[in-house]
């Protein structure tokens, strides 16, 4: 009797039609990554207010505009379960690949005591934050994804998050908010050549 009513669970659950089907892991997963890439473009609204520096503005203001869009896309498929009618776009960053190494020494950093003290080195650090914690939620609830599509979207969204991060950071090290210490000479040699290939690659 166990086993016959299991199976008649088992037979209900496929009733539910392919296109909105979504396991109960997924939809709590999708729901923090929803609220918490609404929370970053919440929170945009008040980074703009104290941004002094035009191109960090133009910044946030490109990367809004595409998570705008990622948000729209990620509730049609949650609300559909098919593909979106606007598929995940590539988000391309103008800055080059530059990175300044080394340290200057600075002040030592204490938070601010108000908000008339918010600067450009505030606001990068906030949506530096944001934009991790995006990358990471979005990985982790690709994972257990059990509709296609959404698991697709959340995948593809992953790569342009990181960019908008990496876009971010070259900002703060043009600007010595974000400084990239070195190791010796010698000792980064030791690191890089501290493995090596496997010789044998060939399946048996």
């Amino acid at each position: 009797m166990h086993n016959q009513q299991q199976n008649h669970n088992l037979q209900g659950s496929s009733q539910i039609p392919a296109s909105v089907s979504h396991g109960g892991h997924e939809m709590f997963d999708a729901h923090e990554a929803i609220s918490g890439l609404a929370g970053c473009l919440e929170q945009s609204l008040l980074y703009e207010q104290h941004i002094q520096d035009p191109e960090l503005k133009a910044i946030l203001q490109k990367q809004k505009t595409y998570l705008t869009q990622t948000y729209n896309t990620i509730v049609s498929v949650l609300q559909t379960g098919q593909e979106p009618n606007i598929k995940t776009q590539t988000y391309n960053m103008p800055e080059s690949n530059n990175v300044l190494y080394g340290m200057k020494p600075t002040q030592p950093k204490v938070p601010v005591q108000s908000s008339s003290e918010l600067n450009d080195q505030c606001i990068s650090k906030f949506m530096m934050g944001n934009l991790k914690s995006s990358a990471s939620i979005f990985t982790m609830s690709a994972l257990e994804m059990t509709n296609p599509v959404m698991r697709r979207v959340f995948a593809d969204s992953v790569p342009n998050i990181i960019e908008m991060a990496y876009e971010v950071f070259l900002y703060q090290n043009k600007h010595q908010y974000y400084q990239v210490p070195q190791l010796k000479e010698e000792d980064m040699q030791i690191y890089m050549n501290s493995f090596s290939h496997v010789q044998n690659t060939m399946p048996h």
